[in-house]
């Protein structure tokens, strides 16, 4: 080891796979001195890690900033290709455990996984100088000539698994769309029992019709540009509307007194569906009146429309060879053509739209 200068860190050490390795607590500021990062121009072949995706940097290093109190990340890990001491602070059972690492100050590390974080800790220091002297925890393993970081890049992600879309909401207290979208469902004790709160898919089997994302999508196009008016207020907007929708699906209710299966409803019919589901937000969205009722007439024909798969009307718009599409371009035909049923006006750019699609100009 070098008898120079170096890094000194308290750590705990461990064993894993036979080799030893180390954990410590790092000082935010010092993260971006030494875990540098400039492989863009290196090939992939010869990386130790992916490129760094810049667009998530801003978002992450925001949500630091943001939440200066509350912010949460999980460990950076790290190869140092150097040799190393450890000194512990006895012999004794625990305390051989317990010491302090030094590490020189020619040696290079490697995040094998948190590149991201330390990207946006170090956006994050910028605009919050203040931030540096928090820490984070660093697991370090030792990796002469770095022969062993892609293989740890593999395995530290191979059993991954991101939570999904719907379990993301259900666990956001931050985001307000999904506080909003939460405070409806939870509110209504009909969309309650249909709602899958966890899984952003429904299994045959699921007695829901309905999943959480695609409700939170649906209130998004409901809700959006009532950025006038407070939250409280749009949740109440979002249960009036919601309510008035489900009264005019009886299949729904059918469902929730479990006269018939959520499963038929699912494979035969659209209406429970995010296509339908965003279509309709985007509906509430162009005709509820602060003022009045009088949009509520309105959809009361929505139990007329002919929500079977089987109506033509659908393909293209909803179904794209046969399956249900939420492309951006498909929510809007599928808007306009329940427009049209309930014999509401479209708009001048649902017009251009309803005009290319029926022209056979719109690639869906």
């Amino acid at each position: 080891m070098s008898t120079g200068f170096g890094y000194t860190f308290p750590a705990i050490k461990g064993i894993q796979s036979g080799k030893e390795y180390y954990v410590s607590m790092c000082p935010l500021k010092l993260i971006p001195k030494i875990f540098s990062y400039n492989e863009e121009d290196v090939p992939a072949v010869m990386r130790s890690q992916r490129l760094l995706n810049n667009s998530r940097i801003p978002e992450m290093a925001k949500y630091i900033t943001k939440n200066k109190n509350s912010y949460v990340f999980s460990a950076l890990t790290a190869s140092i290709d150097s040799e190393i001491e450890f000194e512990a602070f006895g012999d004794t059972q625990h305390k051989d455990k317990l010491g302090v690492l030094h590490i020189p100050l020619e040696a290079q590390f490697i995040i094998n996984d948190g590149q991201h974080r330390r990207a946006a800790i170090e956006q994050a220091l910028k605009e919050k100088p203040e931030l540096g002297d928090e820490t984070i925890s660093v697991v370090f393993f030792l990796d002469i000539g770095l022969k062993r970081s892609q293989q740890m890049f593999a395995d530290l992600n191979r059993y991954a698994i991101r939570p999904s879309k719907s379990l993301g909401i259900l666990y956001d207290n931050r985001d307000p769309d999904a506080l909003i979208t939460k405070d409806i469902v939870l509110e209504l004790p009909f969309f309650v029992e249909l709602t899958e709160m966890e899984k952003t898919t429904l299994s045959k089997r699921s007695k829901k019709l309905f999943t959480l994302s695609a409700f939170h999508g649906a209130t998004q196009y409901l809700l959006k540009n009532f950025n006038e008016i407070d939250d409280n207020k749009r949740v109440e907007i979002g249960k009036i509307f919601w309510t008035e929708v489900y009264n005019q699906f009886t299949d729904w209710q059918q469902v929730r007194n479990s006269q018939l299966s959520a499963s038929t409803i699912r494979e035969n019919y659209l209406h429970s569906h995010g296509i339908i589901l965003s279509a309709l937000g985007r509906l509430g969205n162009s005709i509820i009146d602060f003022n009045n009722d009088s949009w509520k007439s309105k959809i009361s024909k929505l139990k007329d429309i002919d929500w079977n798969k089987t109506n033509k009307n659908w393909s293209g718009r909803a179904l794209i060879n046969g399956r249900a599409s939420k492309s951006d371009i498909c929510i809007a035909l599928t808007t306009n053509y329940i427009k049209k049923e309930l014999n509401i006006e479209l708009s001048d750019d649902e017009k251009i739209k309803e005009k290319e699609f029926l022209n056979g100009g719109h690639n869906v």
